[in-house]
């Protein structure tokens, strides 16, 4: 009987095979593909076979690697057989030279950063009980109690905001709220809700049923749910964000169901690399749905006329032709040496305080190819490998993974340590890998920053609170 593992091998196998077998491009263009796949590959192999306990980091690292430097580029450049002056979506023009350059790039990236992983992984003891559900101390009750009062002044405060994201969610590029504040209250305060909701179904999996406590609990966990859903939904966030969210939640009620690499990736691949793309042409399609049901030859129709390569050809694929830009903007301009990094991490830094402080690279990357390439949008996406590149070249492209390695080496023993926030927050961070990969890494590290704030530190925070007032009243 072949098992589900093998059957993932295969079908990954399958689809890697027939996007080499139909790759339109010079032997040079071909081989720097290939060999990357075939690093990929032995990632995946490592993660299924080699990993014995859950991280569903690499999953999201391998779906990345494969959805967006591979499947979606090949794509691209198939698309450019016979076209006198082709170039990507934006605008960007191919070139073989730049394309194998930015693919050796990638090769060292990769390379750098499993070794990495792997060789930190090493020194990490974890605790037996991996998944053991975290105790309720006796103050609990009342560090719900406190949230529930936090986020009731959310709500409140907040009302006329959230409304007039659902009535119109572009409100917001008109300029009526600075991007510092809106952090705040997107990515901090509409998060806590998120934490209420992992401390309430904490409590009630754990608390004895009988007390009084109990049942104010259980109130406080579906109102916590309300707001969350209230603050956290397709008409007020993007699915970038709500994916983490939502999967954490998953990984909360129903861990089983996503607990292993093995389900991790098989989700994360299925959805990303063949339903979205899928989706994506049907939408795209001039048939209705009623249509399509009732003649679904349409859909072979779409695939043979280019569906799948007019999904790959937007903006949401344009990851690896922007390494690319960067790559260019360098030789334009030279190395940031830095200080392009420091505009990331001190995010928080309002543009009155520092007017020179630099846009995200993804903004400068839109710039330059607005200024030289024609192009009309600069809110673009720029993968890790483009951010060290961009700061310090080739010694960016080998720092920057090991930082990775050692961010998700964190991550990982927080997931495998018996406090349920720290595991939630560790899981949304594994959710959240694939936004940070694709970039840029100031919007990808701001918007994990809030969040982390709201389900680590706040918490933290609170208890400190209850304990010096229970020490004060004993005293």
């Amino acid at each position: 009987m072949v098992s589900f593992k093998s059957l993932f091998i295969v079908i990954y196998l399958t689809l890697s095979f027939l996007l080499f077998l139909t790759f339109k491009a010079s032997s040079l263009v071909w081989t720097s593909f290939f060999v990357n796949a075939m690093v990929v590959l032995a990632i995946t192999i490592y993660h299924l076979y080699y990993e014995k306990k859950y991280s569903p980091f690499l999953s999201s690292y391998i779906v990345f690697n494969y959805l967006f430097l591979l499947a979606a580029p090949i794509t691209q450049i198939n698309s450019f057989f016979e076209v006198s002056k082709p170039k990507f979506v934006n605008n960007f023009p191919f070139d073989e030279g730049l394309t194998v350059y930015t693919n050796i790039l990638i090769l060292v990236f990769n390379v750098i950063f499993i070794l990495s992983y792997i060789l930190i992984k090493r020194q990490v003891k974890l605790n037996k009980n991996n998944f053991e559900v975290n105790k309720v101390n006796k103050y609990q009750p009342f560090h719900i109690i406190i949230l529930f009062l936090v986020v009731l002044v959310v709500f409140g405060i907040s009302f006329s905001f959230i409304k007039e994201e659902f009535i119109n969610p572009n409100w917001l590029k008109s300029g009526a709220t600075s991007k510092s504040m809106l952090l705040i209250w997107k990515k901090f305060l509409f998060m806590i809700p998120l934490t209420g909701v992992i401390l309430c179904y904490n409590y009630i999996k754990t608390a004895k049923k009988r007390k009084l406590n109990f049942q104010i609990i259980c109130v406080a966990f579906i109102f916590f749910l309300f707001l969350l859903f209230w603050f956290k939904n397709p008409l007020t966030e993007k699915r970038n964000a709500l994916g983490p969210i939502y999967l954490s939640l998953l990984f909360l009620f129903s861990p089983k169901l996503i607990n292993s690499n093995l389900k991790t990736l098989s989700f994360l691949f299925f959805a990303m690399i063949i339903a979205f793309p899928l989706m994506a042409m049907i939408t795209h399609s001039d048939a209705t749905l009623l249509e399509i049901y009732n003649s679904p030859s349409i859909i072979i129709k779409e695939i043979k006329g280019g569906g799948i390569t007019n999904a790959f050809n937007t903006l949401n694929y344009d990851a690896f032709s922007n390494i690319s830009v960067s790559i260019d903007w360098v030789r334009n301009y030279g190395f940031s040496y830095g200080y392009q990094l420091l505009g990331g991490l001190l995010f928080f830094v309002p543009r009155s305080i520092w007017p020179s402080k630099p846009y995200s690279s993804g903004q400068l990357v839109g710039e330059h190819l607005v200024d030289n390439y024609n192009f009309n949008f600069t809110n673009l996406s720029n993968p890790l490998v483009s951010e060290g590149f961009l700061n310090f070249g080739i010694l960016g492209v080998i720092v920057f993974p090991i930082i990775l390695a050692y961010t998700i080496i964190v991550m990982y023993k927080w997931l495998h340590q018996n406090s349920i926030l720290k595991k939630i927050l560790a899981f949304y961070f594994a959710m959240h890998l694939l936004f940070l990969l694709r970039g840029d890494f100031t919007n990808g590290f701001a918007y994990f920053i809030g969040p982390l704030l709201a389900i680590i530190y706040l918490p933290k925070f609170i208890n400190s609170f209850i304990r010096s007032l229970t020490k004060s009243s004993h005293k």
